[in-house]
């Protein structure tokens, strides 16, 4: 296989495996075999480690030197601290991202947080509210540190998030009421408002998920 090859291949099982433990296929603690991958996708070792690599990167995949990988496992007060950085951090992200934020990214907002309210299952919820927080950011610098932070932040948060809105049903009307209360203050050019909304909405998932222990056994 070319070295070109290699890297298609390394793309592709990502991508897939990327889908499967963000879709919640694929639950944390998950033992990934790079034999059982290699058969699955027709590929040899290289891409396929390769792909591994990309995922551990991506915070999806943890690899434990001279033992394997599994996919990314947080205890409760890891994720309690995890929570605690994204409060911290992505208000400021927002902010940088709110000047280059424009007409066609607050329309596409608006439109998340209404079909969010609309919908009742939870899968499709997760899609909308990952495409909207992070539609949100995509002002700030591609690829910059801050936002290198809170991509893998999402990632590694991503079963929790789905634990959480089935704890508390994706029609719970605060949620909503937070969606829309973000783009009415991205639209208003309001970063200090912006920033206020945000916070409460990620410390509110941390205070609930903190009174679930059972979701981190």
């Amino acid at each position: 296989m070319s070295a070109i090859s290699e890297n298609v291949a390394s793309h592709r099982i990502a991508d897939a495996l990327r889908t499967e433990i963000l879709g919640g296929a694929l639950a944390p603690g998950t033992r990934i075999r790079q034999e059982d991958l290699a058969e699955r996708f027709g590929a040899s070792r290289i891409p396929v480690r390769e792909a591994i690599r990309m995922l551990d990167a991506d915070g999806l995949i943890t690899m434990v030197s001279n033992s394997g990988a599994w996919v990314s496992r947080l205890s409760l007060a890891e994720c309690t601290e995890a929570y605690s950085i994204r409060e911290r951090l992505e208000p400021l992200l927002l902010r940088s991202s709110l000047p280059a934020l424009d007409a066609d990214a607050l329309d596409r907002l608006g439109a998340l947080a209404d079909e969010m309210q609309r919908n009742t299952d939870v899968d499709v919820f997760m899609r909308l509210d990952r495409e909207f927080h992070l539609l949100s950011y995509s002002g700030a610098t591609p690829g910059g540190y801050l936002w290198e932070i809170i991509h893998r932040l999402w990632n590694t948060t991503q079963h929790y998030r789905r634990a959480y809105a089935n704890l508390v049903g994706v029609g719970l009307e605060v949620t909503h009421m937070e969606h829309h209360l973000l783009v009415d203050c991205l639209r208003r050019r309001d970063a200090d408002d912006a920033e206020r909304v945000l916070v409460t909405h990620i410390r509110r998932t941390r205070l609930e998920l903190e009174r679930h222990p059972e979701i981190f056994a």
